[in-house]
């Protein structure tokens, strides 16, 4: 029996030919064997990319009005950071709250 390294020129020439006048064929970095990749028309392709863009834009124009919506940093001991902050006790007490008036980013939890 062969080394395999040896019939590799050999299944490369042989399945070169016979390969493309079926498809076009791309040849992957980690495989010695060429791998097949669909086509695509260029009708199927802008329509794609159209409709991708109209979908990008839609939501660019519904985010437009709000601001970014935070959440709470998560701290193991939370404290007021300036005079606008409040604590708030939630969850039968089991869990304090800090909430600013002032700025958004002090909430805490």
């Amino acid at each position: 029996m062969l080394p395999r390294t040896l019939l590799l020129p050999v299944r490369r020439t042989f399945l070169s030919t016979t390969m493309t006048t079926l498809r076009p064929t791309v040849r992957s970095i980690h495989t010695s064997t060429p791998t097949l990749r669909p086509t695509l028309n260029h009708a199927h392709r802008c329509h794609d990319i159209t409709s991708l863009t109209a979908r990008f834009n839609s939501l660019r124009v519904q985010g437009q009005g709000f601001g970014q919506t935070r959440g709470m940093k998560v701290r193991s001991s939370v404290k007021k950071l300036c005079d606008g902050c409040k604590s708030v006790r939630r969850k039968k007490g089991k869990y304090v709250y800090i909430i600013c008036d002032k700025n958004p980013k002090h909430k805490q939890r």
